[in-house]
């Protein structure tokens, strides 16, 4: 059986290394990795008291099969969050997202299909909680967080505070190993969520911090682990206003956490205020700001342009997820020429896969990066691999890949299919790998749009559309055509005040994409709809698009 890394050891390993070091900062609260450390290990009692954790080892188990209980993470932005998510695996119990937004149908859908043994929820929340509990059957933990919304404690919940001074449990806690699940829901902007499964180990070493920057090679121990988390001499300080119920969050926060760094919340975390995560940025000293595309990056901008902020310390935008279009790039870097623009790109099922890296005078090339060693492009069948220069095909992931979707053994066959005697991780994007051995990122095949036989990505789209300076937000969907079978719509919301023809933005858009991909119509609302962390709501713009009317 392999093991290897496990979070909560990660955690425990800095903290006892960097003690005094503060490991996250909201408002007034300044933790230190050790009274952070003290609160995961009584709430990770608190959860073996309650009698949860791991009933079958992994090794009796297949790849879409989970033998833990389950705590779903019902919270914003929080120290909550982080300490639920480490006291989880201390426990051995495996913690997991809910999205915060869903409404009853989909929050019921969610917890049924994760089995949910336990939930830590913020007291806002609690009215919903109240609404589905019973549909529930195996939930027996209730953990609520106090906040300012004023709902009473639920009956048989308790209070998270009143449970963090408890004691080990006579017979002692778990060990924790590197075969312990990860539980990451994908987003549903294309389909019902599906839970990812991850060894601990597997996802720490690709995405969260167990690789050194800079390098291929894993920390090899946990003692070395200690060591660069003291010879980083306080590590970096992040922004994170990304919901940590995102993977790109939880990803970025380990980064920070492996090297003894520091993460800050914005004051307020219900939504996303560019003027306040600016403020927080500069009273912190933070050097690192990650963004999910567009969506964040442009109030960014927009208030930059009109504030007044000192931003010399900052000195990298880390975005992930959702693309950058290059304008938006472009006068990030214009507005901050000292820093670095770095783009990311990967999935709940791979992982971190590849990145580009832009500066002032050199700029990544669109849509464009250049892959770790064990990110690939196999052929349309899935038979094999190819090589640099051949073309397109599935964007692909082998070697550290997820285990599979929590209960569905066909969908864990389809997307993780063996090639050549290697397990890959193939969830859909499709992909061109250039002569030179960087890919060029096309888009997700589920929202690609098959139009009079052509196939459009919707992603090489609106890059396009969004090139036009009165385009402030763009989601382009496909919706039924009689002459095409399928047609492209742009859904667009402009800058406020901007006037601006159809005709103009199609023309715009067509400097950049050959004439069968650009938009059959335009439908303009006041706000593109998109989920906490900037990633485009495809279901709700595919509605906009079928319910206009066709001109």
């Amino acid at each position: 059986m392999r093991h290897g890394f496990n979070l909560s050891t990660v955690f425990d390993t800095v903290a006892r290394a960097v003690p005094d070091q503060e490991v996250l900062v909201w408002r007034d609260l300044r933790l230190t990795y050790a009274v952070m450390n003290a609160r995961i290990d009584g709430l990770a009692h608190y959860l073996v008291e309650q009698g949860l954790g791991t009933r079958t080892e992994r090794g009796d188990l297949a790849g879409h099969e989970s033998g833990q209980d389950h705590v779903g993470l019902y919270l914003r932005n929080g120290n909550e969050y982080l300490e639920s998510m480490v006291a989880g695996y201390r426990a051995r119990v495996a913690p997991f997202n809910v999205n915060y937004r869903y409404v009853t149908d989909e929050l019921v859908y969610l917890l049924q299909d994760a089995a949910t043994t336990a939930l830590v929820y913020h007291a806002e929340f609690a009215p919903q909680v109240a609404a589905v509990r019973d549909q529930l059957p195996a939930l027996k933990v209730l953990i609520q967080v106090a906040d300012d919304s004023g709902e009473a404690l639920l009956p048989g919940a308790v209070d998270y505070e009143s449970v963090l001074t408890t004691p080990a449990p006579a017979a002692g806690m778990p060990e924790p190993t590197g075969d312990d699940l990860f539980v990451l829901y994908t987003g549903g902007t294309t389909g019902m969520p599906k839970g990812v499964l991850w060894r601990n180990d597997d996802i720490y070493v690709t995405s969260m911090g167990g690789t050194p920057f800079g390098t291929n090679e894993p920390f090899s121990s946990y003692d070395e682990i200690a060591a660069a988390a003291v010879a980083a001499g306080g590590g970096m300080t992040t922004l994170m206003a990304l919901p940590f119920m995102h993977g790109a969050a939880q990803w970025s926060t380990f980064h920070m956490i492996t090297n003894g760094g520091k993460i800050v919340l914005p004051t307020n975390v219900r939504s996303f205020d560019a003027a306040d995560v600016l403020a927080t940025v500069v009273r912190e000293k933070c050097i690192s700001l990650p963004v999910v595309g567009d969506a964040l990056a442009r109030p960014i901008i927009d208030e930059i342009e009109r504030g007044d902020y000192d931003l010399s310390g900052l000195a990298a935008i880390n975005n992930g997820s959702a693309p950058l279009t290059p304008g938006v790039r472009d006068r990030l870097l214009e507005l901050l020429p000292h820093i670095i623009v770095m783009d990311a790109a990967g999935s709940s099922e791979t992982g971190l896969q590849m990145s580009s890296m832009s500066l002032k005078g050199m700029e990544a090339a669109t849509a464009t990066f250049n892959p770790v060693p064990t990110t690939t492009v196999v052929d349309d069948l899935m038979t094999r691999v190819l090589q640099p220069g051949e073309g397109g095909g599935w964007l692909a992931q082998r070697g550290r890949v997820p285990l599979g979707y929590l209960g569905d053994a066909d969908k864990t066959a389809r997307t993780f299919p063996v090639i050549d005697g290697v397990r890959f991780s193939i969830p859909g994007d499709r992909a061109d790998l250039l002569e030179d051995g960087t890919i060029r990122l096309l888009g997700r095949d589920g929202v690609t749009i098959n139009s009079g036989g052509e196939k459009i990505f919707v992603e090489e789209v609106e890059r396009a559309v969004s090139t036009h300076p009165a385009v402030r937000d763009v989601v382009v969907v496909g919706r039924p055509s009689e002459r095409w079978g399928s047609e492209p719509v742009a859904v667009v919301q402009l800058e406020d005040g901007a006037e601006v023809s159809d005709d103009d933005l199609i023309a715009a858009a067509s400097a950049h994409i050959a004439r069968y991909k650009l938009p059959k119509a335009v439908v303009r609302v006041p706000v593109v709809e998109r989920s906490p962390s900037g990633k485009a709501d495809y279901r709700w713009a595919k509605e906009q698009a079928v319910s206009a009317p066709v001109g």
